[in-house]
């Protein structure tokens, strides 16, 4: 095991730093760390200027002579703890997801994968160790935000199914209910490409489900909600709510039916009007 060769030097000078800088400051009370701090290197100024007993000069002296041309600058910012998410694809309406909330990239970019590096204030994304994009990052309890750069998105899309015109087309053929929802979620946007992947949600359930139903669900749902989204659409047509309604639907219908009973026309009874 290797011996310290400046061991005795190190806790001499630590030494000299407590009776010269420490010791002054016993007896004062600091009501703040930056009036504390200002004591400590008004003390500290005035140790490093002392004259050396035995040799010329001062530490301050041999600080600029032999030790301030090594020196680099600061960073330009200070350093922060980061969190890093690697390997996520730029969705088509050139976003990225992180906790909920979107944030843009480039369209370049698209389908590609990106690394985004996260601070307590802004949440940077990189391709290729190359920063794309920047943007403040949404608070902890934000959800369901947009980070939007109008640079960021293309003049149209290229994908025929990423067009609003289409969207709408593909709504309307559905059913008007359905029509509704779409242009509700078109409203709620700044950008009408922040929707894209909202909408898709929406119209891609009538594939999994039938368009039928879809329609039948963005009609309930509209009774109850202004903006109706994918979440809200998947529980209806998942909870079996519309087989429900169909139920109780028919069974008021045979009860209306059975109190007003059968009528008769007059050719039942062989006369005329």
């Amino acid at each position: 095991m290797r011996k310290p060769k400046r061991k005795a030097s190190v806790e001499s000078n630590v030494g000299k730093i407590a009776m010269s800088v420490i010791a002054p400051l016993r007896n004062q009370s600091f009501f703040s760390l930056d009036e504390l701090s200002g004591a400590i290197n008004a003390q500290l100024t005035a140790f490093n200027a002392q004259a050396f007993q035995k040799r010329t000069g001062s530490r301050y002296d041999i600080f600029q002579q032999e030790e301030v041309s090594a020196l680099r600058p600061l960073p330009e910012f200070p350093y922060e703890v980061a969190e890093w998410v690697y390997g996520r694809k730029v969705n088509l309406d050139c976003h990225i997801q992180y906790k909920n909330n979107y944030y843009s990239c480039p369209y370049q970019y698209v389908r590609k994968a990106v690394n985004f590096k996260i601070t307590k204030q802004r949440l940077d994304i990189y391709h290729q160790d190359q920063r794309i994009a920047s943007h403040r990052r949404f608070g902890l309890y934000q959800k369901y935000q947009w980070a939007t750069l109008p640079e960021h998105l293309p003049e149209q899309f290229n994908q025929p199914e990423w067009d609003d015109v289409r969207m709408k087309q593909w709504a309307q053929s559905i059913g008007p209910y359905t029509h509704s929802v779409v242009d509700r979620i078109f409203d709620s946007v700044t950008l009408k490409e922040q929707a894209y992947r909202s909408i898709l949600s929406v119209l891609n359930l009538s594939k999994k489900y039938s368009k039928h139903d879809l329609e039948a669900a963005c009609g309930l749902a509209l009774t109850k909600l202004h903006t109706p989204r994918y979440k809200q659409l998947k529980t209806i047509l998942s909870s079996g709510v519309l087989n429900q309604e169909s139920e109780t639907t028919e069974h008021t219908n045979t009860h209306t039916q059975s109190q007003q009973g059968y009528i008769r026309g007059a050719d039942y009874y062989g006369g005329n009007e």
